[in-house]
């Protein structure tokens, strides 16, 4: 009986939170009022503004500064005209409710579907890395490299968690680096595992890494540039403020990361994830065996070198804004094919230990697809604009010190329900931006605010990237929110107290 009752009381599969939050976000839509803000985009083809008004009538007007002018949009024109800004803003001063737009039970049914078919991107990403690792991991390779690394930093295993992510928060302050970082996952695993440490250690030194890079972006432009450019200054404001919370945040991170991860070698039973070991050990040590040494021979050498060399490319591409989830796909594709001829394997073992291998990761990509359900169901339900207008109404006239604070706590509420960075700028920055005027401040600290809050909430949102994480690693939401939460309201608190003495030196 006692087994039964602790089988029920076991925390739900990251399918079932994301269902939960889907049927909550519809119910929203029938308690929240739907509302609509008019957008403005320019047309290069025709060298016109589009306004889009809240009935879906469509008005052009002359793209000059005048017309700007005109529509209380305090940007300068060439934003526009010179590609600076290219998806819709909202027009301060033209919030209008509308009929309501409440999401029922075929919506909610639907919109996993649909939010399969949005991103059907990203999934096929991961299904040909999960391809790439299943041959990589039939040739022995990780296994002869993990040997190898682990007698390398022997007594030093915390330097190469530290280095993992001090690189990837560099990769996210400088281009966002993000969903790129699930590929790092199952190399990384058997590595940390092997040193002693458990996978909340992994998934912190990657998710942490990446996430804190973003929160404290520097020069990032899907989030920094973007934002800037909505409100209007240039995103070298606040840059060298930036630099500073970003070093003193992720040395914050690895102190805290450092603590728990010495525990855990101490003693594995103080681990969170302590009676799941067994099993994730299993998962991704489950061909390596530290007596039997495998030879790190040229055929795996070569092997891990084609695959490692994937990832400058993927940065160059990203980083220059041309690539994007196609791009990085058809790298990797081109990846798997030499790996098979690299393999030493039949043609029909190559193919099926690669189809075997994009199999491991159906329940990942499938996580992916029903998060962004739940931002379908909102938007179908017209309520993010309501957000914006009633967030952006709490903070007209405050005192300067309060505003920037309330911002960050605004902008991370508001980070769940538009989780794309660039869309939330592009949206909020012309409603938010000119309220710092009203209190004299630099719109720089407005920035500030929108990227630590929507990078704050990105510690634990289920819309965003976690949960995809924690099915990959075999981690549940629960254990995670454990170990997160006392870092996140740390961050917290030095967030806050940073954008004080933002509002004091700028």
């Amino acid at each position: 009986m006692s087994q039964n009752k602790k089988k029920k009381m076991e925390f739900p599969t990251a399918f079932t939170v994301l269902f939960i939050i889907l049927i909550l976000a519809a119910l929203l839509t029938y308690i929240v009022p739907a509302g609509l803000y008019s957008k403005l985009w320019y047309d290069g083809e025709q060298n016109l503004f589009v306004v889009e008004d809240h009935k879906g009538e469509l008005t052009t007007f002359p793209a000059t500064q005048e017309t700007l002018d005109n529509l209380n949009i305090k940007l300068d024109v060439t934003k526009f005209t010179g590609g600076s800004i290219k998806k819709p803003i909202a027009i301060p001063d033209t919030y209008k409710p509308i009929e309501q737009s409440p999401q029922g039970l075929l919506s909610v049914i639907m919109a996993p579907v649909e939010g399969v078919m949005d991103t059907v991107d990203i999934m096929v990403f991961v299904l040909i890395l999960g391809g790439i690792i299943g041959l990589i991991n039939k040739t022995g390779t990780f296994d002869a490299g993990i040997a190898a690394l682990s007698r390398k930093t022997k007594g030093k295993e915390f330097l190469l968690v530290a280095f993992v992510s001090i690189l990837i928060a560099l990769g996210g302050t400088t281009f966002g680096l993000a969903e790129e970082t699930i590929a790092l996952y199952p190399i990384l695993m058997p590595i940390f595992i092997a040193s002693g440490y458990d996978a909340i250690v992994c998934i912190a030194a990657i998710y942490m890494g990446s996430s804190i890079g973003t929160m404290f972006s520097t020069v990032n432009p899907f989030s920094v540039a973007i934002a800037s450019n909505a409100a209007g200054i240039s995103f070298k404001e606040g840059l060298v403020f930036r630099v500073v919370s970003l070093v003193l945040a992720m040395a914050i991170t690895l102190i805290y990361i450092y603590r728990y991860a010495k525990k855990v070698k101490e003693d594995p039973r103080n681990s969170i994830i302590y009676e799941d070991m067994d099993r994730i050990e299993e998962k991704f040590l489950k061909d390596y065996n530290p007596e039997n040494v495998i030879p790190f021979n040229w055929r795996r050498m070569l092997i891990l070198l084609v695959f490692l060399s994937a990832f400058p490319i993927m940065i160059w591409g990203v980083s220059t804004g041309k690539w994007w989830f196609p791009e990085m796909s058809g790298l990797f594709l081109a990846v798997a094919i030499i790996i098979m001829f690299l393999s030493g394997f039949s043609e029909k073992e190559a193919v099926n230990t690669f189809l075997e291998g994009a199999a491991d990761l159906i329940g990942v990509v499938l996580i992916i697809g029903v998060a962004r359900a739940i931002n379908i169901v909102m938007d179908k339900g017209m309520i993010s604009d309501t957000l914006l207008y009633y967030t952006s109404s709490i903070i007209k006239n405050m005192n300067a010190g309060v505003f920037s604070v309330v911002q960050m706590i605004l902008f991370s509420i508001l980070g769940f329900f538009v989780p794309s960075s660039s869309g939330l700028a592009t949206l909020s920055m012309p409603i938010m931006a000119p309220l710092a005027d009203t209190v004299g401040l630099s719109r720089a600290v407005v920035v500030t605010a929108y990227n630590w809050g929507q990078g704050w909430m990105a510690f634990i949102t289920p819309t965003g990237l976690i949960l995809a994480t924690l099915e990959m690693v075999d981690v549940t939401y629960d254990k995670w929110l454990k170990f997160i939460l006392p870092l996140m309201g740390i961050i917290g608190v030095f967030a806050a107290l940073m954008l004080v003495v933002h509002t004091i030196i700028i």
